[in-house]
């Protein structure tokens, strides 16, 4: 297993269909009970381990899950109101050493209760002319609403399973 991709690289169908956005939104829904579930009761020694050398530690991963989700978010509601609008990139690295990373996760993890919450909701309304609707990534190019639903999914799953790895240690 390459333990920077530990649940694989992302995966979108060809054709995501609204069943299958229903399947993600469940993932999404669950996420913060498995989230908690996991780092509820670590130690500051636990949250400081990392899952391969040079990684991010626990804590870091928690708020950078918080801090993309918030970024993914703001840009699936972009796609949803504005017709395919620019979005700028986000420098990840320079997030994960901002002095909020050094807060408690709980403040992340309460910030993710609420935004996956708007996720779920705003998942659970979208019709099948709304997955193809777009944004253009500064970086990445034109991303669609179902590519993005997806992406949200996947990244908290992914970033879940490095918390795992690195406990595990």
């Amino acid at each position: 297993m390459d333990v920077r991709y530990p649940i694989g690289k992302l995966q979108v169908p060809e054709k995501v269909t609204l069943e299958n956005i229903q399947e993600l939104l469940k993932e999404i829904e669950t996420y913060t009970i498995r989230l908690r579930e996991t780092v509820d009761s670590l130690s500051d020694e636990e949250l400081s381990r990392t899952y391969r050398d040079g990684s991010w530690t626990v804590r870091q991963l928690v708020h950078h899950i918080a801090d993309s989700q918030l970024n993914m978010y703001q840009r699936l509601k972009l796609a949803l109101t504005d017709e395919n609008p620019t979005v700028p990139a986000f420098d990840e690295e320079k997030w994960a050493i901002q002095p909020d990373t050094m807060l408690p996760v709980e403040s992340s993890i309460k910030m993710l209760e609420g935004i996956n919450e708007r996720i779920v909701s705003l998942g659970h309304s979208l019709t099948e002319e709304q997955l193809d609707r777009a944004f253009t990534h500064q970086i990445n190019g034109k991303i669609t609403v179902a590519t993005k639903v997806a992406k949200l999914a996947w990244h908290e799953e992914h970033h879940l399973a490095h918390i795992k790895i690195a406990l595990s240690k």
